[in-house]
């Protein structure tokens, strides 16, 4: 798989596998991923949305929170707990959106592994159930982490090794 391009899978009738490739060392993926500051500057900020709110407390049984406004001052927000805590390459968190848009909760496993200066992102998310899976199989998700993932990509050029 190249740089810059979204592969998103199904590994199980219950998982979403989206893998990206970034040009950057895992140390600084994994920083972009963790760092409140680096955050707000990528994580779902694109067609005017912003990323208002995002507390980390990046530890097993920490928790962490994300609130987005939208152009209209809609608000969106979520969260969960960490489960594992593996730096610079696996963090498990459940996750749970504030105003469920899709049934249950979920959890979230990312994996970075590094390779000749790039590193690859998979990020397997296990929801509760099959219908729930295909909910958001079926939203505008891939297109929305897809922005995301090129915000993110950007700023991993401007960050220092």
């Amino acid at each position: 798989m190249s740089s810059g391009t979204l592969q998103v899978t199904t590994p199980s009738d219950r998982e979403i596998a989206l893998i990206r490739v970034f040009d950057a060392p895992r140390h600084l993926v994994w920083k972009a991923m963790v760092t409140p500051e680096l955050l707000k500057r990528w994580l779902g900020v694109h067609n005017n949305w912003t990323l208002d709110a995002c507390q980390i407390d990046l530890r097993v049984g920490g928790a962490y929170r994300y609130v987005w406004k939208g152009p209209g001052r809609e608000a969106m927000g979520m969260g969960g707990v960490y489960r594992e805590v593996t730096p610079p390459s696996r963090l498990v968190a459940t996750e749970k959106f504030d105003d469920a848009w899709y049934q249950g909760s979920a959890e979230s496993t990312m994996e970075l592994v590094e390779q000749g200066g790039k590193t690859t992102l998979t990020l397997t998310v296990r929801y509760d159930s099959k219908e729930a899976r295909d909910g958001v199989l079926a939203s505008p998700m891939k297109e929305g982490v897809e922005a995301g993932y090129d915000t993110l990509a950007a700023l991993l050029k401007t960050l220092s090794t």
